[in-house]
Formats: structure tokens, sequence, C-alpha cells
């Protein structure tokens, strides 16, 4: 088993386990306001699937970077890397904005 494809069966399993952990939220139909705040919290837990997904994407890319001695590459997993935790904690960034 070559590395390349190694990598791609962590990354997968990495993928599937952010996934599946996002979609833990349990939405009842009680009150309005409490479906509103579910779907909210759903919404919000996609995008911070999609941000971890990034983020370890991320990661990898700087870390072949690394290997290859690439500085373009580099660059831009660094910017992969911070994108990723900004899409991550996006909830919390727009909490604190709106107060």
């Amino acid at each position: 088993m070559n590395v390349k494809h190694r990598w791609k069966r962590w990354m997968t399993l990495y993928m599937v386990c952010v996934l599946v952990g996002s979609f833990a939220t349990p939405a009842y139909a009680n009150d309005p306001m409490t479906t509103v705040n579910n779907l909210s919290d759903f919404i919000f837990g996609l995008i911070r699937a999609v941000g971890m997904i990034i983020l370890g994407f991320g990661i990898v890319q700087i870390g072949l970077s690394f290997k290859s001695h690439d500085p373009t590459q580099r660059a831009n997993g660094f910017l992969t890397l911070a994108g990723g935790v900004v899409i991550t904690f996006t909830k919390e960034i727009l909490n604190l904005i709106a107060g």
C-alpha cells in the first residue's frame, strides 16, 4: 500500500467522521422558535463540517509542501488552513460581531 493511497484512506475516514458528527442534531417541532433554532444549529453544523474538512486539507497541503520544498504550495496551504479556521468558527465569529 503506497503512501498516497494511505493518505486518501485517512482523509476519507476523517471526512466521514466529521460529516457523521455534524448530523447529530435532533429536531423537535414543539415551538416554532425551537424549530428555527434547531435548523440554524443544523446549518451551522454543516458549515463547521465543511470548515473541518478544509482545515484538514490545509494541514495535508502544508505537510506535502514541506516534503516537496515548494513555497507556493506552502503559502496556499497556510491560506487554506486560515480559511478553514474561519469557516469552522463562523458561528462564534458571528456571535461576537452581533453581540
